[in-house]
């Protein structure tokens, strides 16, 4: 390569641009806001970890080990990957910082993921989660709890076309018993199956229920239900949680096939499904219970329940809001226009103090830099998505600039263009923004 040579992005690994980032943040805030109305607590994990935390947490035989994970071998030897999911990591901070001791925690977590797969629509290398786990509580209540905040993030969002998909795959022995009989009524469909299904047949049968070959999903149709395999206590936890979503208003379709990816699932798992947006990639959401994981891990056993939803695939499905969504508010201009240097200093002075005053009462503002024509500085505060122009360095009635007033000049026909004082700046800048 030239040093010449243009550079790109890695494939599958995209800029986020000044233009579409608003939305971004309007999905951020309201992630973040809920969650912290649920009661839950910020996390923050590293992006690079041990590989080992991910074979022995999400399953040897899956995709995202098998096939996904950026690993490599670092200067002093360590075989470390960046992280392809985050809940892995977060019972690993619980049990090296003791959270989990004699403890119950509700956290949330927002970040970007790496999975090397084949970039689509709603799916790409580095993506970003938005997650929370509930550690120490055992019953459905907090089940329902996670459900109903992922639901609440759809109405802040203004999000209606989703559907809430549930399903269990019971207690350990009642998920074990369902393995078993699913190995052997695959094993007897095993040239019927796809070569992905065959080799989990030998790994974990429950995945192949997530296939979508279509030969492979007419055997699957004839399957096991593992609500025939439900003992007592795995059929009380999920009439409790289904019987808790109704209560709410939260509504929910029982899917018997539906399974997760990651081998760490016990007893409830879910996902959100989106409408025809998303196309193929249509689950925007999913979770479940994962019980034995924190004892896996090394720490002391914690029934443990969390979600995880993609922001990529998520800002899909919001409505775009104001044309000016992550623009500034206010753009500051001077109209001084002199050769005497300390004139211009004072008017330039000027500027950064209304700016300044505007950004302290919570406003933003963009300052115009480099001189030039005023002519030309109202064309850039048209450009920059302004909706007020604040133009400083105006002479007053004697002739020279006070100070003391300013013009403001609304950009998008939502008012007159007015002299107002510095005082009385800030109040109409709000009404006109």
């Amino acid at each position: 390569m030239t040093a010449a040579a243009k550079l790109q992005s890695v494939r599958g690994m995209n800029d986020l641009l000044p233009a579409g980032i608003g939305v971004w943040h309007r999905v951020e805030a309201a992630l973040r806001d809920t969650a912290w109305a649920y009661g839950y607590q910020e996390i923050r994990t590293p992006v690079v970890e041990k590989t080992a935390l991910f074979t022995h947490s999400i399953g040897a035989s899956s995709d995202i080990v098998q096939k996904e994970m950026y690993t490599f071998i670092d200067g002093g030897g360590e075989d470390l990957a960046l992280r392809p999911e985050a809940t892995a990591s977060t019972v690993r901070a619980c049990n090296q910082h003791g959270l989990l001791h004699n403890q119950q925690q509700r956290l949330w977590y927002l970040g970007p993921m790496f999975r090397r797969e084949r970039p689509q629509k709603g799916r790409y290398r580095q993506f970003h989660q938005f997650g929370v786990e509930a550690f120490g509580w055992a019953g459905p209540d907090i089940d329902a709890e996670v459900i109903r905040l992922s639901a609440a993030i759809w109405r802040r969002l203004g999000i209606a076309d989703v559907e809430l998909q549930i399903n269990t795959l019971g207690s350990p022995s009642v998920a074990d018993a369902y393995r078993d009989a699913l190995r052997d009524y695959f094993a007897a469909h095993r040239d019927a199956l796809d070569a992905d299904s065959a080799r989990r047949l030998d790994t974990n049968p429950l995945r192949i229920l997530d296939s979508k070959v279509a030969a492979t999903r007419e055997v699957i149709a004839g399957a096991p239900d593992i609500r025939d395999f439900f003992d007592a206590a795995a059929a009380a936890h999920f009439d409790g949680l289904c019987d808790s979503l109704r209560r709410a208003g939260v509504e929910y379709a029982v899917n018997p096939r539906l399974v997760r990816g990651l081998d760490y699932y016990t007893a409830t798992v879910f996902e959100w499904v989106a409408g025809d947006q998303l196309g193929a990639q249509n689950a925007v959401c999913a979770g479940g219970r994962y019980d034995r994981l924190v004892e896996n891990r090394g720490g002391r056993p914690s029934p443990a329940v969390g979600f995880a939803l993609g922001l990529e695939r998520l800002v899909e499905l919001v409505q775009p809001g104001d044309a000016a969504d992550g623009a500034v508010q206010i753009y500051v201009a001077c109209a001084a226009d002199s050769a005497d240097a300390a004139d211009a200093a004072d008017a330039a002075a000027e500027a950064v103090t209304v700016s300044e005053l505007l950004r302290r009462d919570g406003l933003t503002v963009a300052m115009h830099c480099g001189g030039g024509k005023l002519a030309k500085q109202l064309r850039r505060a048209a450009q920059s998505g302004a909706r007020v122009a604040v133009i400083t360095g105006l002479p007053g009635d004697g002739g020279e600039s006070t100070g003391a007033t300013v013009q403001a000049k609304p950009l998008r026909g939502q008012g007159d263009e007015q002299r107002i004082g510095i005082d009385a700046l800030a109040a109409w800048c709000r009404k006109h923004i």
